[in-house]
Parts: structure tokens; C-alpha cells; sequence
């Protein structure tokens, strides 16, 4: 029976009992499966009688294991398998660790295939912690003296029993591929092994028909592209190493290209909706709030109103992503567009992800707006509007009359939390909607406040994030929105110093606090940081870019447990305040209240303020733990300080090693100040899969060869074909081909997590 990608496996002659192994894989269907693609492989070469690998060579020895033995480790708790596999021309030794299982399967007498680093010890051939195969006694193939070296990467990472060897059982006719001079390994688990997966899909190729192309023959021309078939075939079965670049650079670009073509479509989609028209409004709130500013705007928040200010105008809603530096006056500009907005007899509603921010965006909003934004009051100026604050923990009395403010249309401006998204909370006639920070919202929260539009039109929609997002990241998370990125920071905004501080030193850590006390004495405050709260918390957030390499937490210092220390001791007489997610709301506010008026020297806080706070007295950040980070958040949290006359420190208080990744991150930090910088080390040091996957339903990527950092011509180019496409034809109806990719690749309940506008 010949098959297409659509085909079910259980159609193909691949074996029932292997099949429901595929299965648990979530391989059901043809295209699934030669999706599936290899982590790596194993390139081969025949080593002569007189030819030894070197020290540091990745090689795969193919013979059967002459001893094995448990051994107890000397310096730590615990036993190693050492096995000794004999090719008929040399003996290799290997080591296991973690081997309970391993030892029961290789036994003395068991032919085996390993590959591995070659170590030489007083002149022995060593494998350490080697990928292994079982092979099979009757298969026919002269295998003794034989040796392989692998190529460029690494053997198949361990996935057994956490830190376990990658091991299997081969057929004859796997036995027999593995004379290929290029071997693929794929992902695998312990109920199905790489040898299986590659079984299967040899199977399937064979009974596979040709598809025809997403890309035209001029298309593939053009970018030197092979076709999408030849690439299929190559990437499992190649021949060379250019086969696997060439099926590689297909690959990639296929996958950019099914985002893209997703995204093009839902940019074309928002142009169709109607949204208010907001020009601008002479000597409106606008004008009057700009001739009231103390200063000047910078270059870089005048270009971005001018780009805002052309969305607003238009008759379709505006999708766009404000990017800003921390400090770089986002709010200033958001508050301008919103204006604008009220200008035009329209509402506007900041939609910000915890209390604590949406309280601070209320502060700042009032403070910058006075007289303008107390309509109805006594005091108030010509044309003022209103501003409403809506919180989950707001007393009745306020959330009734926010509410009355919000339906009537009497406030222009209304901040909240997710309380704004309940199905009672109206609008007279909701014209702009602000999000800060969304990555912080599902989909369908977001979706349904631009709901709440009047006579079914769309509300403009603008994203504002203070957290870098490099360019390659942007097109792919955020191709659906338009970009605007401010990087100057405000004239008289002070340098940040960043230096690590060792916590093992007693002295280093006495001196932090012998400074938070010298900023204390000059009248100023200091932020102190902690990774969890306390008590009774159990479950410590840690940010999975320093999850690999952390201390156990016992080693981590808690907010409550600071406070108290610090209040008995280093910082004994200073006036000390606690915030912490815990806290009732009103709690949080009255904190934050204090520590803003001065009334509070220290705030020991978790990461609740790691956005959006804006002390300006405040110039000294102390993290306690910071390797338990991830870059870009310690960039964030370091924004708090420095806001003022006064330049800011920020200490990174670490039990890191001197060596190794969470070092790394903490010295990057130290280095420089520029967050888009910042975040492609934060991109490098994380698994690319974790960007991808979050722009999919939580399950596996279907993205596997795409590099965020290194695509970007890539992204851009598959970015201009699907806009010209989807312009011709946006619902791809001469374009099935297409259409099957984008379906493969972005699965309907992943494409959704595409939706950003």
C-alpha cells in the first residue's frame, strides 16, 4: 500500500508492537514520523591493523565484552559497571555509571556496538560512559576488527535512568544499515530505541509516494534549496555529510516558512477588522501633558509616537510591540498614545499581570496626569478625564464606582489586573488596549478584553516589555505585531554598576551590607532580593536558565528569614520592609506606598518588583542567590535602581562556582548593561526548544531545525515569500502544498499560541 504524510502508521508495514511504541512518542501518522528527525550521527571509518584512535577521538568499537564487573568508587558513595570489549584486534574498557539496569544486559559473551571519547590510561584504550548496542548473533555480517568514527557531534545523549548510558537491542537488518558510512541517531526513550525509530522510518520511505513541493521550481532555484522530498529522504537516510547540510538548510527554511505563512495570514486578518479612527487632537490631553513635562523626549520615544501616532490614525486596529530598554520612558509613551485615544472621545485599559504593577502604573499615571486626570473634582482642569484602578483585592466601594466610571465612559483610562477580563467589567467604548509584559497572559485572556470593543469594532492593541527580545526572537514570538524598540535612555538617567560577590566570603558579604548602610546614611534606599518567600513555601521558583547548575535549597536565603537576620543584625535600626506574593493586596500597597514616600530604607522583596517599579530614591539592588537568575531577569530586576540623581549598584550575591554556566551568566551581567546584548546570552545559553515550544501548546516542538540566533536572513526571507503569497491567495487555496506544511508543522492547537494580537 503506498503512502502519503496524512497516511496513519497503521497502514504502513511497520510491526503492531513497534507501532504502539511510536505511539507513545505521539508518532501516529506518516508525516509525524519523518518529522521525527536525528539529534545526530555516527559517521563511520575502517580503522587498519596498524591504526589506534586517539585520545579525545569519538570512535564506536564494534565486538563482544570479554569481562564485566561492578566496581566500587573510591572517593564518593556508589559502584560502576566496567566492561572489557574485545575487536578481535584490541581490548577497549568502558564505564558505566548509574548502570543497575546496564549490568543485567551487558553480560560477558554479548556482542555489543559502542561509541564514545577514547581516553588512554597507561597505554588502554578508554570509553567513558559510552552510547551502546546490542547486536544480534545471527545476522550474517562479518563484524569483527571493525571501528567507526563518529563525526562532528557528539554520541546520543544519555536518557536512561536520568543520567544513564543510551542503549538497545539491534535487529539483522539494522545491523546491516549500520554498515552505512552515516548513521542517524534519533531520540529515544527507554521503551523504543534509536534502531527501532530508524527501522521504522526506512520502512515507510520505501512505501511512501512523492509529494508535491510547497516551494515552486524557481522558488527552490533562487534559494539552492533541494526538494522537499530529496530533503525527507536525505536527513535519514543520507550519503554524505552535504546531504545532511542540504537537507538541513530545506528543513529549516520549510519551518520558517509555515510560521511565517501562519503569521502573514493573521496580519492580513487583523487589516480586515475596523478599529476607531484617533488623529491627533490640537491642544488636547495630549498637547497639555507634553508642554507640562519637565524635559525633553528623547529621539528614541518621539520616533516611536510617530509610529504609534500613524497606527492610531487608521481605520484598523493597531498591532504593535513596544520594546524598551529598562528605564527607557515606555510608559511616558503609552500614556501619550492613550491620551491621544481619550482625545478622540474613545477608552483606554492597561492590562498589567500583577497588583503590585497595576498599582504602580495607577501612582505614575496620576502623578504625571494631575489635575488632568480628576474630572469631576474639585481642582480639576478643563477637560480632564479619569483614571480608574481595578484589582481583585480593590474594596467594593472602589471596584462599584471603577466600574460605573468604566460603562459610563466618565474614565478614560482604566488599569487593572486580570479583574479587567471578567465578563461584568464594561467599557462605554473601549478605543485602545495596553498590555505590559504579555507574556505574562494566555491567549484567551488577552482576546478577551480586545473584546470588548463597541459596535463590533477592535481596539488598538499595543504590547509594552522591558524584557529584551532579540530580532530573530521578535519575527518568530511576535511576527504578527509591528516593533518599535527604544534603547536611549532618558537624559539624566544614571549608570548602573554590576558586580558579582561571592557569598562564600564572609567579608565580601559584610561589605554589601556595610554599603547598603553608607547609602542608607546619604539618605537614600536599598532594594534586597530573594529567590523565595519562606515559612512554609516549599516549591521554589527557579528560572530554568539556571536550573542545571544550582545549589541545593537549603542554600537559598529567603525573604523572611533576611529580614530578620538583617534587622538583628547588619542593618539593625534601619527602618525594613517585606513584599512578597503572599501579602493581601492592600499589605502590598501599603509597602510599596512607604518604600516609595521613604518611609521604608530597605525593601527585602522577592520578584514582585522585578518590573514596573519606579523609586527613583532607590540606588542600591542586592540579589541574594542570583544564580538562580536567568539573565534577562537580572537585567530586569537591576532597572529598579539607578532611576534618580544617583547612580546605581547592583550586587549579584552568588554560592556559584568561579567555573561553569551560572558564573557565566552572573559575569555577563556584571559586563554590560545593554539588554539586547543581554538577551542573546540568555538565548545561547538556553535550549532553543524552550523559546520554540512556548510559542506552541506546551507539548514538543515541531521546530527542529530553526536557530534563533543564527537565522535571522533565513526568518526574513521566508518572512518576505509568505507575505506575497498570502497576499494572492490568503486562505492558500492554490497553495495546498503550503497549507499541508503550515498543518504539520504548527498543529492547530500550537498555531494558536502564534496568536499574539
Amino acid at each position: 500500500m503506498m503512502l502519503t504524510a496524512a497516511s496513519p502508521l497503521t497502514d504502513s508495514s511497520v510491526d503492531p508492537a513497534l507501532l504502539k511504541k511510536l505511539a507513545g512518542l505521539e508518532l501516529t501518522t506518516v508525516g509525524e514520523l519523518l518529522r521525527y528527525v536525528p539529534r545526530r550521527y555516527l559517521r563511520r571509518g575502517h580503522l587498519s591493523e596498524s591504526e589506534r584512535p586517539e585520545a579525545g577521538e569519538w570512535i564506536t568499537v564494534i565486538g563482544r565484552i570479554k569481562k564485566a564487573q561492578m566496581i566500587q568508587m573510591k572517593r564518593r558513595y556508589g559502584q560502576f559497571l566496567k566492561i572489557v570489549v574485545n575487536d578481535g584486534r584490541a581490548d577497549y574498557e568502558a564505564s558505566f555509571f548509574n548502570a543497575r539496569w546496564i549490568q543485567k544486559v551487558l553480560r560477558p559473551g554479548t556482542r555489543v556496538a559502542l561509541a564514545g571519547t577514547v581516553k588512554l590510561f597507561r597505554d588502554q584504550i578508554q570509553l567513558s560512559h559510552p552510547d551502546w548496542m546490542v547486536l544480534p548473533e545471527d545476522d550474517g555480517i562479518e563484524v569483527v576488527g571493525n571501528a567507526a568514527m563518529i563525526g562532528e557531534l557528539a554520541a546520543e545523549e544519555a536518557e536512561l535512568e536520568g543520567k544513564g548510558s543510551h542503549g538497545s537491542t539491534a535487529s539483522p537488518d539494522d545491523v546491516a544499515n549500520f554498515s552505512r558510512d552515516i548513521i542517524p541517531m534519533y531520540p529515544a526513550t527507554k521503551d523504543v530505541q534509536t534502531w527501532e525509530i530508524w527501522r521504522a522510518v526506512r520502512q515507510v520511505l520505501a512505501d511512501t509516494v512523492p509529494a508535491e513541493d510547497p516551494l515552486t521550481e524557481a522558488q527552490r532555484a533562487e534559494r539552492g534549496l533541494i526538494t522537499a522530498d530529496e530533503a525527507i529522504s536525505r536527513i535519514h537516510l543520507p550519503d554524505s555529510l552535504d546531504d545532511i547540510e542540504a537537507a538541513r538548510a530545506r528543513l529549516k527554511f520549510d519551518e520558517a516558512l509555515a510560521v511565517q505563512t501562519e503569521l502573514a495570514r493573521r496580519r492580513l486578518s487583523a487589516v480586515s477588522e475596523s478599529a476607531r479612527s484617533c488623529p491627533h487632537v490640537p491642544g488636547g490631553l495630549e498637547d497639555r501633558l507634553l508642554e507640562r513635562l519637565p524635559f525633553e523626549l528623547t529621539g528614541g520615544q518621539r520616533d516611536v509616537l510617530a509610529e504609534i501616532g500613524e497606527d492610531l490614525a487608521g481605520e484598523h486596529p493597531m498591532s504593535r510591540l513596544l520594546q524598551g530598554e529598562v528605564g527607557s520612558g515606555k510608559t511616558l509613551v503609552s500614556l501619550l498614545a492613550m491620551l491621544r485615544v481619550v482625545d478622540n472621545g474613545h477608552q483606554c485599559a492597561i492590562l498589567a499581570p500583577t497588583e503590585v504593577l497595576a498599582a504602580q502604573h495607577y501612582r505614575t499615571v496620576m502623578t504625571m496626569l494631575g489635575d488632568l486626570a480628576r474630572a469631576g473634582e474639585l481642582g480639576a482642569a478643563d477637560g480632564a478625564t479619569r483614571v480608574g484602578l481595578l484589582t481583585g483585592s480593590l474594596g467594593t466601594a472602589a471596584k462599584r464606582q471603577t466600574l460605573l466610571d468604566a460603562v459610563t465612559g466618565e474614565a478614560g483610562i482604566v488599569i487593572g489586573t486580570h479583574a479587567l477580563l471578567e465578563e461584568h467589567v464594561e467599557f462605554f467604548d473601549l478605543g485602545m488596549v495596553v498590555v505590559d509584559e504579555q507574556h505574562r497572559f494566555g491567549v484567551e485572556q488577552r482576546d478577551v478584553l480586545r473584546s470588548k470593543g463597541r459596535d463590533e469594532t477592535r481596539p488598538h492593541f499595543l504590547v509594552m516589555t522591558a524584557t529584551p527580545i532579540p530580532r530573530t526572537v521578535a519575527m518568530i514570538t511576535f511576527g504578527d505585531l509591528e516593533t518599535s524598540v527604544m534603547t536611549e535612555l532618558p537624559r539624566g538617567r544614571q549608570p548602573i554598576a554590576t558586580s558579582v560577590v561571592p557569598m562564600r566570603n564572609q567579608k565580601w558579604v559584610d561589605r554589601v551590607w556595610a554599603r547598603a548602610n553608607e547609602e542608607i546614611d546619604a539618605g537614600r534606599q536599598v532594594y534586597v532580593v530573594c529567590t523565595k518567600i519562606g515559612d512554609e513555601q516549599t516549591n521554589v521558583k527557579k528560572s530554568k536558565k539556571a536550573a542545571k547548575d544550582q545549589e541545593p535549597d537549603d542554600d537559598t536565603v529567603s525573604v523572611l528569614d533576611l529580614a530578620e537576620q538583617l534587622e538583628a543584625g547588619p542593618l539593625a535600626g534601619r527602618r525594613i520592609g517585606i513584599l512578597h506574593g503572599r501579602l493581601p493586596a492592600d499589605e502590598k500597597n501599603d509597602v510599596m506606598d512607604g518604600f516609595t514616600r521613604g518611609d521604608v530604607d530597605v525593601l527585602v522583596a522577592t520578584t514582585v518588583i522585578e518590573v514596573g517599579v519606579d523609586v527613583p530614591n532607590a540606588t542600591m539592588m542586592a540579589i541574594v542567590n542570583a544564580e538562580r537568575f536567568g539573565v534577562s531577569q537580572l537585567h530586569q530586576l537591576r532597572g529598579r535602581v539607578g532611576r534618580g540623581r544617583h547612580a546605581g549598584l547592583c550586587l549579584l550575591m552568588t554560592t556559584a562556582s568561579d567555573v561553569g554556566p551560572s558564573m557565566e551568566r552572573l559575569r555577563a551581567v556584571e559586563a554590560s548593561n545593554d539588554g539586547f546584548e543581554l538577551a542573546r546570552v540568555d538565548l545561547a545559553q538556553r535550549r532553543e526548544g524552550d523559546i520554540l515550544g512556548s510559542l506552541q501548546s506546551g507539548g514538543k516542538s515541531s521546530l527542529s531545525f530553526l536557530s534563533l540566533l543564527d537565522d535571522t536572513e533565513v526568518i526574513a526571507d521566508a518572512r518576505d515569500l509568505a507575505e506575497q503569497i498570502v497576499l494572492d491567495d490568503p486562505d492558500l487555496v492554490a497553495h495546498q502544498p503550503l497549507a499541508d506544511l503550515v498543518h504539520s508543522i504548527l498543529l492547530p492547537s500550537r498555531a494558536e499560541y502564534l496568536d499574539k494580537s
